[in-house]
């Protein structure tokens, strides 16, 4: 016994002593500091359920008003103290001669430039004997090295400090002049990138094998090879995160809804938050149903899909360091279209299109009606349909619902297992997961065979789909709809398809009707479903509301 216990009933109060043996408090180390590190928690506010704060600190500003130094020392200083360059040993600060005349500093971030154009076309050629103009002025300084000494086509000049830095953390150069209070900005950015190569989710048979890339420049100027119109417009603004990614918004001037541009601006000028890395991240801070199953932006890795958007008056996103662009506004019909539809004849385009509905259809509504009918409407079945699901369930232990919501989620967990391993062992992972899992299951009556071919149909129907966030969309409504055929048979499947259908029908993109152009009606000339004729026309889709209208 480590304490002898003692009982006082005068004072009712109870006394433990310790036992000299032992002491507790030295084999338990309670008074004793550790030794290794320990990061307490420091924040202050109350977590929601979630885990977000929202007492928390204000996030740290910026003064986007401070001027550049005229002092050369200064502006040492003050790049060793902002950008630590005693310890970043790739933040170059080159010190030179303008013609043996003035002072300056190159200033750039090694392995973001090109150190090729830095050498030949900032050093050299402002090294070499260059005849100034006797009477200059200080101010005229800046403008006369941009016209006379650096052979560069995008040169500029800036006196923030907050784009000075900017600039050079993406990969230009800076040219401070001792007794300047501005600076010359070049663009020498030469980081390795990624060449364009096909893309890898929207893999088509007939048309472009070309995807957008991480550079944004490079996906830039894709769009711009195939929109060669005068009224192209790409503007470009920060992200709204701490790291300052670039975003381009890119429309068409006098073609786009001017009412959709402002509401696009609005949404990423409220962006403040730590970090922006990709569009999806993009796509969750400006949506305003985050709890919905349905996209409300079409991603796409294409650059032919994105100028056959533009061209009909929609608005895309484009983000440094992202090989997607996010559209807006969309629709259920633009989700359920691929790039290829356009690029094939009518009928081939219209039976592959048909295909993708029926299997979108099977895919979501088929485990629901089989429960359902298996479960509560045995008449609609016939005797033969209904031995063979009788004989193929004589052994299965668990009800016919949980047995088709289990194996959705086995499906799901082999799906998503076969996307994050490796190239070649995913292959292996769906053969394992889809024959040997599911035979295995069979015969250890886990499962029935007809359930599980079910579910097999249903997985290659929801591969019909051709947008992925749309995919696992379809997740959640066909679980919804089986949980609701399990618990109401027809009556509980109708019920959930209708208040499916009716928040698809009060859904909006950025103004925009989800279920357009049915509901509301509008004057569109193609069906959606079938491939309508190609022709030649002038209009764009009605339901965009171009100024063209």
């Amino acid at each position: 016994m480590l304490f002898s216990f003692f009982y006082l009933s005068k004072n009712n109060k109870c006394l433990f002593v310790k036992d000299k043996s032992m002491n507790i408090k030295k084999m338990l180390n309670f008074d004793v500091p550790m030794p290794e590190f320990e990061l307490l928690e420091t924040e202050k506010g109350t977590p929601s359920f979630f885990g977000e704060f929202h007492d928390a600190k204000p996030r740290r500003t910026e003064k986007t008003d401070e001027k550049v130094p005229s002092s050369l020392e200064k502006v040492e200083a003050r790049l060793k103290k902002e950008f630590h360059t005693d310890i970043n040993t790739d933040v170059i600060v080159r010190p030179f001669m303008i013609g043996r005349t003035w002072q300056a500093i190159a200033v750039f971030i090694n392995g973001m430039t090109d150190n090729k154009s830095v050498n030949e076309f900032i050093l050299r050629d402002s090294m070499q004997n260059i005849h100034t103009p006797e009477a200059l002025e200080q101010e005229a300084v800046l403008d006369f090295c941009i016209k006379s000494v650096f052979t560069f086509g995008e040169a500029e000049i800036e006196s923030k400090w907050s784009k000075i830095k900017k600039g050079m953390l993406d990969g230009k150069t800076a040219v401070f002049i001792e007794g300047q209070a501005s600076v010359i900005i070049m663009d020498t950015r030469g980081y390795e990138r990624r060449t364009i190569t096909a893309p890898q989710n929207e893999k088509v048979v007939r048309g472009p094998h070309e995807g957008f890339t991480e550079n944004l420049r490079t996906n830039i100027t894709q769009l711009r090879r195939i929109i060669r119109t005068d009224d192209f417009i790409c503007e470009f603004r920060n992200s709204g995160g701490d790291n300052a990614l670039t975003v381009a918004i890119a429309y068409r001037e006098g073609v786009a809804n001017v009412s959709l541009i402002e509401e696009i601006k609005r949404r990423l000028a409220q962006i403040d938050t730590r970090m922006v890395i990709a569009e999806g991240m993009l796509e969750q801070l400006t949506e305003k149903k985050s709890l919905s199953v349905f996209p409300q932006v079409l991603s796409t890795e294409r650059p032919d899909r994105v100028a056959s958007c533009l061209m009909q008056g929609h608005v895309a996103i484009l983000l440094e360091g992202s090989p997607f662009a996010n559209i807006m506004p969309t629709t259920l019909f633009s989700l359920m279209t691929s790039s290829e539809d356009a690029y094939l004849r009518r009928p081939q385009g219209s039976v592959v299109r048909m295909i993708r509905f029926i299997g979108a259809a099977i895919s979501v509504v088929t485990p629901g009606i089989i429960l359902a009918l298996a479960t509560y409407h045995q008449g609609f079945l016939s005797t033969e349909m209904l031995a063979t699901l009788i004989t193929s369930r004589v052994m299965v232990f668990a009800p016919m619902g949980l047995e088709m919501i289990f194996l959705l989620l086995v499906f799901q967990l082999i799906r998503e297992a076969g996307l994050r391993v490796a190239g070649g062992i995913s292959q292996a992972v769906g053969i394992i997961g889809g024959l040997i899992l599911g035979q295995a299951a069979v015969s250890a009556n886990l499962v029935s065979s007809v359930v599980l071919i079910i579910v097999a149909l249903t997985g290659l129907g929801n591969f019909c789909i051709p947008d992925y966030s749309t995919q696992i969309g379809a997740v959640y409504i066909r679980l919804a709809l089986v949980m609701a055929a399990w618990v109401g048979g027809l009556l509980g499947l109708t019920s959930m398809l209708m208040i499916i259908v009716a928040d698809m029908a009060r859904t909006k993109s950025f103004g925009i009707p989800f279920l357009s152009p049915f509901a509301p009606k509008t004057s569109s000339k193609h069906p959606m479903i079938l491939r309508g004729k190609l022709t030649m026309h002038q209009r764009a889709a009605d339901y965009v509301n171009t100024q063209e209208e």
